[in-house]
């Protein structure tokens, strides 16, 4: 099945867009606190298809992650009670009430690792949020480690150039179901731990 050829053809059409930095904002912004699909989506073919911007970029996307990321807090801190059925609902509950214990434990670390890893970064900025983790902390974590992730990003996809958008476009597919596979994994531990 190649849906993940299409999607990647369509972003890679939307970066010449000439709104397209906003929409990868706006798409950053909403993944940090809501919204269940990763930036790196948009960033990555962005930085392919225009090369010289992608540093722009991923400090784009790094800034209007970040500041998700202080809406998923806030959201935590005052109006958890509205979004806690909609963590039932979408099958997150198990992951927060996770986040939640890994605070007591590790704090700015999980949110640093949140950032840059795969994990449910929107779960984790809500959680800081219900647990009153300190304001500075938090969002020195989150610029790290959102920051990390998409300058790491942006960088290889420089670095790389037309190789690599051969290999992507070659193993898109591949990469997006593995990506799925692993998302799902990581979730049923989670979940069954």
């Amino acid at each position: 099945m190649k849906l993940f050829s299409r999607i990647y053809d369509l972003v890679l059409s939307w970066a010449g867009h000439r709104y397209a930095s906003w929409y990868l904002a706006a798409m950053s912004f909403a993944e940090s606190s809501f919204f269940p699909i990763p930036p790196d989506v948009m960033l990555a073919p962005m930085a392919l298809a225009r090369p010289a911007r992608a540093w722009r970029y991923a400090a784009i996307t790094t800034a209007a992650s970040v500041l998700g990321g202080v809406f998923g807090y806030l959201i935590g801190m005052f109006a958890f009670e509205f979004i806690e059925p909609l963590l039932h609902q979408f099958g997150y509950w198990q992951t927060f009430q996770t986040a939640v214990e890994w605070f007591a434990v590790w704090g700015f670390w999980i949110v640093l690792l949140a950032g840059f890893s795969p994990i449910p970064y929107k779960v984790f900025t809500i959680a800081a949020g219900t647990v009153g983790m300190v304001f500075i902390p938090f969002l020195l974590a989150s610029i790290i480690g959102r920051g990390g992730r998409f300058f790491l990003v942006a960088g290889l996809i420089w670095w790389g150039g037309e190789r690599m958008n051969s290999l992507l476009r070659r193993y898109v597919d591949r990469l997006g179901w593995l990506f799925v596979i692993l998302a799902l994994v990581l979730y049923l531990v989670i979940t069954f731990k």
